[in-house]
């Protein structure tokens, strides 16, 4: 499935640089320990750099799905993608998870149509905030499946 959600036009303001990278590491290490943050299951999702090449770490909620893991790629109602979005989609197959104490390697797919509607209900259900953060935004927040690789 493609990468192809574009930036919208208006959104919430995200934090950026240092104050960002702080916060990443603080709720990181909370991850590793807990498995949760805010309420929400949490795994570290680290992404090939599109640009750098490099290894790059964030933290995100998930939601169960059949075996897989779902994820949204929220940016919490921002205009644009958030950077990780970009990373999955230039190495799909570059991706791996810190969840529940173990890693996996995983595929990254974004989902479209029927597939992401169903997936979307069942992630506004589970966590209302989505919703929200759809409502400030006029980007369609991409919901973003990944999957074991063996």
């Amino acid at each position: 499935m493609s990468f192809d959600t574009r930036a919208g036009t208006r959104g919430a303001r995200q934090p950026r640089g240092r104050v960002m990278k702080w916060m990443n590491r603080l709720m990181s290490r909370r991850i590793r320990r807990t498995s949760t943050f805010m309420g929400f299951n949490a795994l570290i999702l680290t992404t090939v750099g599109r640009k750098s090449g490099a290894e790059r770490t964030t933290p995100v909620g998930w939601f169960p799905d059949d075996g897989n893991w779902l994820i949204v790629a929220s940016a919490a109602g921002a205009p644009g993608n958030p950077a990780w979005y970009y990373n999955l989609a230039a190495h799909p197959d570059q991706v791996r998870i810190e969840v529940d104490g173990r890693t996996v390697e995983v595929r990254a797919e974004q989902l479209h149509g029927a597939e992401r509607a169903a997936a979307w209900e069942r992630i506004t259900a589970a966590s209302p905030r989505f919703a929200e953060y759809q409502v400030k935004t006029d980007r369609e927040l991409p919901v973003i499946r990944l999957v074991p690789r063996h």
